[in-house]
């Protein structure tokens, strides 16, 4: 500290809660609108640079020796107030700041001692310099990256790495800001200068390295989901190919149905012929599969799912009411459904042979409803996937991709799944929303 009036002490307050209140907002979601926020930021920093400079004019040593730590505390509970992020990356940008000030008092103070005999407002002049240094960095190449990445930060920051990478960079920040240690001599300001950037360089490491984790763990789920789709894919194929030979079988049957329509004819039988073709027409109609929703995507899931229960002799029941077009990838749709029916299918094949399988999807404004329930053994099955992941998990996941939640129980001898998905962008649900038929799925 090179002294001063009230008023350079005032400016020098000002200039650090300014830096760590913009690094702080700067990769920051408030909780309030921005520019409420703003004013609360500016009435907060105003008031704290008051009091801390009249710290400074009561006692000068205290305010040499605790006003460091004490501004970090009180910035950061401020900030932190109004922040709506995870405590995890709130105690990481209030540290961050605390560093970037830590690195302009040093910068500041030990350049005006070096080279200008202590010239206060030569202190000044540099801070401000460095200061705007570090924000033009902030603004025009770390906020994007941080706030664009934000997410995986949320997902892989734990305590344990939070700990780390925060208490880095809050030790060199202090040891650089803590007077008992700086002593002024060449050798310690280059000690502290390797000090400052290699906590700098080590956390700017560290976030790159959160951010790979994040999207490794991104792209294994999305392989996942197109894994899971692939198995569905599969599925309708054989169901195409099944369609294709019903089809071939119905083409060589006709002409057998057209020589014996023509031996009607000839012999005059009329009463005859109606009655064969009123029997032939309903045994048609039995082989038709309604659609089971308007919704193609989802009609296309549950029909492949229904088709292969009704091979494995389970009675499947299904009642649908949802919107024609719905705010969800058709990759997610698969995720989710395929995964409740297949695996509500090799729960049951594990039972008896009273087999069971009821799904019901509705849909509400911005909200769907899935309940799916099924016979189960006495104990619950989570089938594994053949690649070794598990259905189960990826609804979940899936699930909270859409703000959703899954819920898992076991009533009355039946495995329940209810899945509540929060739609985005979707209409009030009544314009487009189809009361789907019961489907029935016999052995």
């Amino acid at each position: 500290m090179l002294g001063g009036s009230f008023w350079v002490a005032f400016l020098r307050n000002g200039m650090g809660a300014i830096l760590m209140m913009s690094v702080f907002l700067l990769l920051d979601c408030p909780r309030l609108p921005m520019r409420r926020t703003v004013l609360c930021y500016i009435a907060a920093g105003g008031g704290l640079s008051v009091l801390f400079s009249i710290w400074y004019l009561v006692d000068l040593e205290s305010f040499i020796r605790f006003s460091g730590p004490s501004a970090l505390l009180s910035v950061g509970i401020f900030c932190g107030l109004l922040s709506s992020e995870t405590i995890y990356l709130t105690f990481y940008k209030i540290t961050l700041g605390f560093y970037f000030l830590a690195l302009c008092v040093f910068c500041g103070v030990d350049i005006a001692r070096w080279w200008f005999e202590g010239n206060l407002w030569v202190d000044i002049a540099v801070r401000l310099i460095v200061a705007a240094i570090i924000l033009f960095f902030m603004i025009r190449k770390f906020r994007k990256i941080f706030l664009e990445n934000v997410d995986y930060f949320r997902k892989e920051m734990d305590m344990f790495s939070a700990f780390l990478l925060i208490g880095s960079v809050l030790l060199a920040a202090l040891v650089a800001y803590w007077p008992p240690v700086h002593i002024f001599s060449a050798l310690n300001i280059v000690r502290l200068l390797i000090i400052l950037f290699m906590a700098g360089v080590m956390q700017y490491l560290i976030l790159h390295l959160y951010i790979h984790l994040g999207k490794e763990h991104s792209y294994q789920e999305e392989k996942q989901l197109l894994e899971m789709n692939e198995r569905f894919l599969r599925r309708q194929l054989e169901l195409e190919r099944g369609a294709e030979e019903e089809a071939s079988r119905f083409r060589h049957d006709i002409r057998h149905h057209c020589r014996l329509i023509e031996e009607y004819i000839r012999d005059g039988e009329t009463e005859e012929l109606l009655k064969y073709v009123k029997q032939y027409g309903q045994e048609t109609e039995k082989k038709k599969l309604e659609p089971v929703c308007g919704n193609k995507a989802v009609n296309s899931i549950l029909s492949v799912y229904s088709r292969y229960a009704r091979e494995e002799r389970i009675c499947v029941t299904m009642e649908v009411s949802i919107a024609d077009r719905l705010e969800i990838r058709d990759i997610d749709l698969v995720a989710i459904l395929a995964n409740i029916l297949e695996n509500a299918i090799q729960s049951c094949l594990r039972t008896g042979p009273q087999r069971l399988i009821d799904l019901r999807m509705t849909q509400k404004g911005h909200k769907i409803v899935i309940q799916c329930r099924n016979t189960c053994a006495a104990l619950p099955y989570f089938p594994k996937e053949p690649e070794g992941g598990r259905g189960v998990s990826s609804i979940v996941k899936t699930a909270a991709r859409y703000e959703g939640e899954t819920d898992f129980a076991v009533e009355n001898g039946m495995f329940v799944v209810r899945t509540l998905l929060n739609v985005p962008g979707q209409a009030d649900g009544k314009e487009g929303v189809r009361g789907g038929k019961g489907l029935k799925a016999l052995p």
